[in-house]
């Protein structure tokens, strides 16, 4: 009755009136208007009257903040977003569902509006300092995206004292509360620089699980430690063969092994041996309930959050040396030239001979010594690298993308103090295991599509247009002119990759690379995957750690059991698209705490050496990171004091007025560690020395043409 042309709005009362409303049933029906209006389906104005959003020129969405205080409304179904300046944002906070009014459209940054409402405030947990004080108790978030100040609800169990780190679960907000952000202390962790808190602190504000609910504990411990003759019925046994893994040196679960033969005919048999778990954790027990709930392990700098209870992911089902393990085994017979021929999927047993790890497998390769271990490890390991570089080598040669960013490793003492950040280098030991891996996911998704089971596909789309473009245009700051005429193919960006490769600036481009991508994800509609350049593609080979490789492998369990029954099919059409939108949240969760993790290691380790200088490059303007150490952070415009600086959006780069001092993206400088916020993970550095060998810019005094 509110919509139409020259439809005015209305009161309860007028609405009732018009829709036929009895006096019995008027009480729940102003309920049902309430809960509209709590929902932003319908809004209330001045005296009571109500409209829709759409009559008020009114929109929905999520609001985001930025660093400036402002942040964005991201529309539903990718309709766009609008712009909110810092004024305009109180009382809504980071995550806040809001309506907004659209004020105004600016040139190059599109519409800008005004938040009129909030709707909906998700209840969640953030880290922050207890403060008290004369006007009331407040939390200061951890969370830069979070207001400074969080109210908190009087509780006279707890009795944090003024400083120490608390967890604080953030109120949701109704029409009868305030908007103002206000929450409950949940937990006080301690004070700021106490030994572990800063990971337990990550942990509670990503809402980790730091245990298993007792039901899962009993499960795993009732699971048989050794094999019977039943359990090895009707698998095919590969004990007799050498079988080995290869893994971190520190890995304590071994979803992989792999062995290698030559055939009577000349051929290479490939075999990638998979942890068997779907045998131990059954379709809907405790323990599958939870694994798909935690959906990944996750991989902090200090310690493993496991997806399985540790009487399975590191005993049971890793694949430890000289222990006969229960595997699903994926066959590939490959030519010389490293084509697969045929394939096969079966259930299997083996007797993994040795447990490598990756550096001394590198030592090998590099010095081709290898200590005890036997002539035919060393043989087979040699031709698995032959057969690696060749597999690598065509998968190049049909567009599959490789990128190779350096990560930072990070060496920890006993009491979780950082002895040594590095660079970790991506091996060939490293290359051999990836090639094995992916082969095998991408001969299990053909082989399962073939088969027509339904599957949780890994899928990775192409890039958006605009990003491309972007990514594009910032190659061209670079001094490298590209042109994505036409479709953005692989082979297309493939020819970037090659142009930077071995250069100063092939890291950077990577990362710009990475960031004009899509994200990977679970689904069961196939899409192919982009970057790989794979028509088909699954996630088969760890299901130790990652649940839609645990149903993976369950699908293909009861298809190779003829078990799979067109009751049991539409079973699974059903739940895979749930199961594939939460494990790839799930994934996402983990990836950020893991990066987190490190950052929190990272800003520690720069926080004792204030005043040191390191050499570095600007990954963004006024970003800069330091070569060694992967650290980044800011140079503030302010401590550029030998000029006033301009930003030129469309180079991509700082521009002093007076000299025409340029600093662009790629350039190496020398950088001086000036300020570290350790709580708010900020570290500023004052720029030192540009790529041209210059002195200190902030006493400058000749000028220097862009």
């Amino acid at each position: 009755m509110l919509k139409g042309k020259g439809v005015l709005p209305a009161r309860p009362r007028t609405l009732a009136k018009r829709l036929g409303v009895s006096g019995d049933v008027y009480v729940g029906f102003r309920k049902t208007l309430k809960e509209l209006v709590s929902e932003g389906e319908l809004i209330r104005l001045r005296g009571g009257r109500l409209a829709l959003p759409a009559q008020e020129e009114l929109l929905t969405g999520d609001f985001h903040t930025i660093r400036s205080g402002g942040g964005f409304v991201i529309l539903p179904d990718k309709k766009g977003d609008i712009f909110i300046s810092a004024r305009n944002v109180s009382p809504a906070i980071h995550g806040d569902r809001v309506l907004v009014r659209p004020t105004k459209t600016s040139i190059g940054r599109g519409p800008e509006g005004q938040i009129v409402k909030i709707l909906e405030r998700p209840s969640r947990i953030l880290i922050g300092k207890y403060v008290k004080s004369r006007y009331g108790d407040f939390v200061v978030p951890d969370d830069k995206k979070l207001p400074q100040t969080v109210y908190v609800e009087p509780d006279r169990k707890l009795n944090p004292q003024n400083g120490q780190k608390v967890v604080l679960l953030l109120s949701p907000i109704s029409p009868q509360t305030s908007q103002l952000p206000t929450g409950r202390i949940t937990e006080i962790l301690g004070f700021p620089g106490e030994p572990g808190l800063d990971i337990t602190a990550l942990i509670r504000s990503y809402d980790l699980p730091t245990s298993f609910p007792p039901k899962v504990q009993r499960q795993a411990k009732s699971v048989a430690g050794t094999l019977s003759e039943k359990d090895l019925s009707g698998r095919r046994d590969f004990r007799k063969q050498l079988c080995f893994t290869i893994d971190p040196a520190d890995a304590k679960d071994h979803d992989d092994a792999i062995s290698l033969e030559r055939l009577s005919n000349g051929n290479w048999l490939l075999g990638v041996h998979i942890a068997d778990v779907s045998n131990y954790v059954r379709e809907n027990s405790a323990l599958d309930e939870e694994a798909l709930s935690r959906g990944t392990s996750v991989y902090l700098v200090d310690r493993v959050i496991p997806m399985l209870p540790e009487e399975l992911s590191n005993d049971i089902c890793s694949l430890k040396p000289k222990e006969d393990r229960l595997t699903t085994s994926c066959l590939i017979e490959l030519n010389e030239n490293a084509k697969p021929l045929r394939s096969e999927i079966c259930e299997s047993v083996i007797h993994s001979r040795y447990r490598l790890n990756y550096e001394e497998v590198q030592d090998f390769f590099d010095r081709q010594k290898f200590g005890y271990r036997s002539k035919k490890l060393r043989e087979t390991l040699t031709n698995m690298l032959n057969l690696s570089r060749k597999l690598l080598e065509n998968r190049t040669k049909n567009g599959s993308l490789d990128f190779d960013l350096p990560e930072a490793k990070i060496t920890l003492a006993e009491d979780g103090s950082v002895v040594e950040i590095f660079k970790e280098v991506r091996l060939q030991s490293h290359r051999l295991i990836e090639e094995f891996m992916l082969l095998a996911n991408k001969t299990v998704a053909t082989k399962a599509a073939g088969w027509g089971l339904p599957l949780l596909f890994r899928v990775h789309e192409k890039p958006e247009e605009e990003k491309i473009k972007n990514f594009e245009a910032l190659l061209g700051d670079l001094g490298y002119h590209f042109k994505f005429k036409g479709e953005t193919t692989p082979k297309k960006i493939q020819r970037v990759l090659k142009a930077v490769e071995g250069k100063p600036e092939e890291n950077l481009v990577n990362e710009l690379l990475l960031r004009s991508m899509m994200k990977a994800r679970y689904q069961p509609d196939n899409i192919g995957h982009f970057a790989l350049a794979f028509p088909l593609y699954t996630h088969f080979t760890s299901p130790i750690r990652r649940y839609p490789d645990l149903i993976v492998h369950r699908i293909l369990k009861l298809y190779m059991h003829r078990q799979f029954t067109s009751r049991r099919k539409r079973g699974f059409a059903r739940i895979l698209p749930r199961v594939g939108e939460h494990t790839s949240e799930r994934e996402i969760i983990a990836e950020q705490a893991e990066r987190d993790s490190i950052r929190v290691k990272q800003i520690e380790y720069i926080a004792d050496r204030l005043g040191e200088i390191y050499s570095g490059v600007i990954s963004g303007v006024t970003k800069y990171g330091l070569d060694n150490l992967l650290i980044e952070g800011l140079v503030p415009v302010k401590e550029l004091s030998d000029d006033y600086y301009y930003f030129d959006p469309e180079a991509h780069r700082l521009v002093g007025r007076r000299w025409g001092r340029a600093h662009r993206l790629g350039d190496s400088v020398t950088v001086l560690v000036n300020r570290v916020d350790r709580e708010r993970r900020e570290v500023d550095f004052v720029l030192v020395q540009d790529d041209r060998g210059k002195g200190d810019i902030r006493g400058r005094k000749k000028p220097v043409r862009a």
